[in-house]
């Protein structure tokens, strides 16, 4: 009679243990994800800073390029406001969008040898392809960051736990597949 009920204990201890461990596992997942967002969003801010004092040095270069201006302006500022009010796959298409203008304006740049030879303009343009490799390192980290909490809530036990405590699956900030390739720009 005594070891069944040690048996019972033993049993009921596993698995309370086992639900907690798999909740705190849960939260903590969960909780990289939420800042593996917040990393993406830091380097997105530095990238929109960057982009106006790179418009601008372009512009007394090539001043009648007004319209790929205009494109690069419009594409930063739809792309701050899906980050104030979209969701990862909102935020993605709108920096889709920016990358692709940036893409553009690079290429009119190429178009202006005194351009590409100013210390200024090449000094942007490394801290703008150093800041686009930093959020292409921190999509990475948050995609990979989904992918384990996502494969946690939905396999057993953690998808007991997750449906209890409502840990809901979480999206991918997925890239534009169209946009690696080459920036037509037409004079």
């Amino acid at each position: 009679m005594t070891i069944a009920i040690i048996v019972v204990v033993v049993l009921v201890v596993l698995i309370a243990l086992s639900v907690v461990l798999t909740y705190n596992r849960l939260v903590r997942t969960r909780n990289q994800i939420d800042n593996a967002y917040s990393q993406i969003d830091v380097q997105l801010k530095r990238r929109y800073d960057l982009i106006p004092n790179l418009v601008e040095t372009v512009k007394g270069y090539a001043a009648h390029e007004k319209s790929t201006f205009e494109a690069v302006t419009n594409a930063r500022a739809n792309a701050i406001q899906a980050q104030e009010a979209g969701s990862p796959a909102q935020q993605a298409q709108a920096e889709n969008a920016l990358s692709g203008t940036l893409k553009s304006l690079f290429a009119v740049a190429e178009q202006y040898p005194d351009l590409k030879a100013n210390q200024n303009f090449l000094n942007l343009q490394e801290e703008l392809t150093s800041t686009e490799d930093r959020i292409a390192y921190a999509r990475q980290f948050y995609n990979d960051s989904v992918l384990g909490y996502n494969n946690r809530i939905q396999s057993f036990p953690g998808n007991l736990l997750a449906g209890a405590f409502n840990f809901t699956h979480r999206e991918y900030f997925e890239g534009d597949p169209e946009a690696t390739g080459p920036v037509k720009v037409q004079f």
